[in-house]
């Protein structure tokens, strides 16, 4: 069945410069711009896009917890501080794997996660 998936996630960014920067350098994701105000991403198995505004997507005003998977935690966890992002949860251990949560330069929190 092709319908009824999730195929795209959109997210607010304050600085879409930086945003794009940081998701290059972190995790690769490619860009096309649709004006000053939107920039749409590609990766690996996701697609989406970043929209001008100050909000953030953060789990405590409500939001959904997007959550990559990494093969090496630690190996992500420091491409994104050399990126310019910030741990907002340190490694935790949790049935099945670990994760880390973290905030990306517009305050977006996001998490990793692993079974290794």
């Amino acid at each position: 069945m092709t319908d009824a998936k999730i195929n795209y996630l959109e997210f607010p960014a304050k600085d879409l410069a930086a945003i794009k920067m940081f998701y290059q350098k972190v995790f690769n994701w490619q860009f096309t711009d649709y004006g000053p105000e939107y920039t749409a991403f590609s990766g690996d198995t996701l697609e989406g896009g970043f929209y001008l505004a100050d909000a953030k997507s953060k789990t405590s005003n409500g939001s959904v917890l997007v959550v990559f998977y990494s093969a090496d935690l630690e190996d992500t966890q420091q491409a994104i501080a050399n990126a310019g992002g910030s741990i907002s949860k340190e490694t935790f251990e949790f049935p099945g794997g670990r994760r880390f949560h973290f905030n990306d330069p517009c305050g977006n929190e996001l998490a990793v996660w692993s079974d290794k």
